[in-house]
């Protein structure tokens, strides 16, 4: 068969023609002309028609439209398409058919924008799976050449993953999904994460269906957050909670693991709905707890670093995962309630005395004032009766003063011990919180933890020698200080007071005495013991008159009894001595020291 047209190829050739230099067939120049005109297209300025790539290079791609000359196209034009190449069919724009140079001059960009629309709408409608180039970053993601037009990727629809390098991907070509076309403003939003979450959903449901309680897998960590780590087990995410990462306390996941780090974890749980799946880093290595040494027992000495501060306590890891408390009253023998934060701070090394030990709850308390002596251990060595010392001031009460010896021994001074002479209502008119005060041990409450105090007891009782010089009867002079409802207070030689009830404040002339006035007061009553002095100023005017009347009744009996005397005296001898009998003078002057008693 081959033979036969091989034959007859050669016996139509015209020989003599080929020859006479003319390799031209029989047909005229005319018709082979014609021919060929034929042959071509018939182009327009301003069409857009399909070409064939026939040639490409770095710079530019030659395409062949079927016209009497090919066109050049640069290359920057396909960078959508990396994978262009001979043969491949494209639209192009005939700018100009022929330029200065007898050129074709053809544009692939504004062929693909003429149509850009239509294929941009018609690939929302069907949903259809286009390329394009990332040209370069914008706010909030990137631009994207599609068709000629710029649509704009979020960077969220960029993959499912979180992108943290968004630079890496300009000048890539990707498939993408329309996903969204404003039409009034010619806007066009594309995704890529769309195309892979079909894919990725199809295999959440595979290898959530093979998931199993207590599995473990291997995974990536993708993601970190204040809360906790989600790893990608390959399509699939979940979660390690922060309290799932170690048995030790964790500030921050960062602190455990790193972006892109593999590991193994276990399957806590999983929600076939929602696809949550709860997965453990801690519960692949044994519990602390478990590996704590069986010789620890209570009382022994344990160190540690302090983890977290409470205003109730501290909580010391001694090892990773075991944790004791210190409670506040075990950090100081002082019973002053203070913060735990005055004593130590976190990140703290410290040691301590095990209290309490409950290896099944995993539970363990510790002290820090064990450390030291009991200071009420040996007080009636270090602080016996009658000794004394220099205390600071604690706290008052309307009762008196609590200070503190040291830490750990406090004592009470009651306002009586507190001045000899002075009277106070409150303990603060005496002293100031945080002053220093020099204290005489009276008395030990060694179970109650508790010292009894006094401060005037460091002088001696002025009282005694009071006694000799406020005696009943002795008068003073006396300013009166204050005027109470039941009397006043009145102000006497050596810093003693006083006190004279109303009746006692009238002066001779009928009227009452003011404050600041200074007086002069008989002594009308003495008690040492309760260390009080009461005054009269009154009296001292009354018992003038009434001593002046007593002189004058006197002198009057003297008068009456002279006659008698005289008679007396003249009569016998043997006479029997008369009875004297009372006169109404002296039953007055016994009436006077009765009334005088009564008052004392």
């Amino acid at each position: 068969m081959t033979e036969q047209v091989k034959n007859t190829a050669i016996e139509d050739f015209d020989w003599d023609a080929f020859e006479k230099g003319d390799i031209r067939s029989g047909k005229s120049r005319e018709e082979l002309t014609n021919t060929y005109d034929e042959s071509l297209n018939t182009v327009k300025d301003k069409e857009v028609i399909e070409g064939t790539i026939i040639a490409l290079n770095k710079r530019e791609a030659v395409v062949n439209i079927n016209y009497k000359s090919d066109g050049i196209i640069p290359m920057n034009e396909f960078r959508y398409n990396p994978d262009i190449k001979v043969g491949d069919v494209v639209e192009v724009f005939i700018e100009n058919q022929e330029d200065k140079k007898g050129q074709l001059i053809l544009s692939h960009r504004k062929a693909r924008a003429a149509r850009s629309w239509e294929r941009i709408n018609a690939a929302l409608e069907n949903d259809e799976v286009i390329k394009g180039y990332i040209k370069c970053r914008t706010k909030g993601g990137m631009i994207v050449d599609i068709f000629g037009i710029e649509a704009f990727l979020p960077g969220s629809q960029i993959d499912v993953r979180p992108i943290r390098d968004y630079d890496i991907f300009v000048g890539k070509t990707m498939e993408f999904k329309v996903v969204k076309i404003n039409q009034e403003f010619k806007n066009v939003v594309v995704s890529h994460k769309a195309l892979i979450e079909a894919e990725l959903e199809q295999q959440k449901r595979e290898i959530i269906a093979k998931l199993e309680k207590g599995q473990v897998l291997e995974g990536t960590v993708k993601n970190i957050t204040s809360y906790g780590v989600f790893i990608d087990l390959g399509g699939v995410d979940g979660l390690i909670h922060i309290t799932d990462l170690s048995w030790g306390r964790v500030n921050h996941p960062q602190e455990v693991v790193e972006l892109d780090q593999k590991l193994n974890v276990v399957i806590l749980d999983f929600d076939d709905e929602k696809k949550r799946i709860a997965l453990g880093l801690k519960q692949l290595q044994p519990h602390p707890w478990d590996a704590l040494s069986q010789e620890l027992s209570v009382g022994d000495k344990v160190k540690g670093r302090v983890v977290v501060m409470t205003d109730y306590g501290a909580f010391v890891e001694i090892a990773p995962g075991v944790e004791g408390l210190i409670h506040v009253s075990e950090m100081s023998w002082s019973q002053h309630l203070r913060s735990a934060q005055d004593f130590m701070k976190v990140g703290d090394e410290i040691e301590a005395v095990v209290l309490t030990l409950d290896r099944d709850d995993r539970k363990m308390s510790l002290g820090l004032k064990q450390l030291r002596q009991d200071p009420w251990q040996d007080i009636e060595v270090r602080y016996p009766v009658g000794s004394k010392h220099t205390a600071k001031v604690r706290n008052f009460t309307n009762f008196g003063v609590f200070v503190e010896l040291e830490e750990g021994v406090d004592g009470l001074i009651h306002i009586s011990d507190l001045s000899w002479t002075k009277k106070i209502k409150h303990p603060s008119e005496f002293t100031q919180i945080g002053a220093d005060i020099d204290v005489q041990v009276l008395d030990i409450d060694k179970a109650n933890r508790r010292l009894s105090l006094g401060h005037k007891q460091l002088e001696e009782n002025p009282w005694d020698v009071f006694e000799g010089i406020f005696t009943v009867g002795s008068i003073h002079e006396g300013t009166i200080v204050e005027m109470l409802d039941k009397g006043a207070v009145i102000a006497l030689p050596y810093g003693v007071e006083g006190f004279a009830t109303p009746k006692h404040l009238v002066k001779e002339d009928g009227s009452h005495a003011v404050v600041d006035e200074k007086l002069n007061f008989k002594v009308i009553e003495f008690n040492k013991d309760s260390k009080r002095i009461i005054l009269s100023h009154s009296r001292i005017f009354e018992d003038e008159a009434r001593a002046e009347k007593g002189a004058a009744a006197a002198e009057a009996r003297k008068a009456k009894r002279a006659p008698k005397k005289a008679a007396a005296e003249e009569a016998p001898a043997a006479a029997a001595p008369a009875v004297e009998k009372a006169t109404f003078g002296d039953i007055e002057a016994l009436a006077a020291l009765k009334e005088q008693l009564s008052k004392k």
